[in-house]
């Protein structure tokens, strides 16, 4: 499941970046390798509750985050932006990987609001998978894991 499911997100996420952040295919790709080291990361998850309960993360350094919102408000380069408005648009894009997440599986189940955080450490949990994605030139990282057992009780 784990190498099929990533490679579903994977185009998931460049649907999502071609037709909600950039209007055109190609400016994000999928980079062999471990997971870069995050600078000022920028995290969002949602978690999917069903037969089993797993967590999407999408990962980017604040830099990145920031360009991202830009582009998906439809802002020029050097406006400022919120970090509001940086949390609805890391959240909106996990949130929107995780629907399309939770309509591949074969159980009925539920999708949690989406949670940003920013800075500090990776949320609990081992993932299942890692992908390292590139999005104009930049970091961007998707996962898979399950929901620790202790953070199940508010899905």
């Amino acid at each position: 499941m784990t190498g099929t499911m990533a490679d579903h997100v994977v185009a998931i996420t460049r649907d999502l970046f071609t037709a909600m952040v950039d209007g055109e295919p190609g400016a994000l790709g999928e980079v062999p390798g471990t997971a870069p080291v995050l600078t000022d990361p920028v995290r969002a998850w949602v978690d999917i509750r069903g037969d089993r309960a797993l967590r999407i993360l999408v990962a980017t350094g604040r830099v990145t985050a920031e360009r991202i919102t830009r582009a998906l408000l439809d802002l020029e380069e050097h406006d400022d932006v919120a970090a509001d408005d940086v949390g609805d648009a890391l959240g909106e894009i996990a949130n929107v990987i995780g629907g399309n997440v939770k309509g591949l599986l074969p159980d009925r189940s539920v999708l949690s609001l989406p949670v940003v955080a920013f800075g500090g450490p990776a949320p609990d949990g081992a993932p299942l998978w890692t992908r390292s994605l590139q999005w104009r030139e930049e970091a961007l990282v998707v996962s898979m894991g399950d929901v620790p057992v202790n953070q199940e009780e508010y899905l």
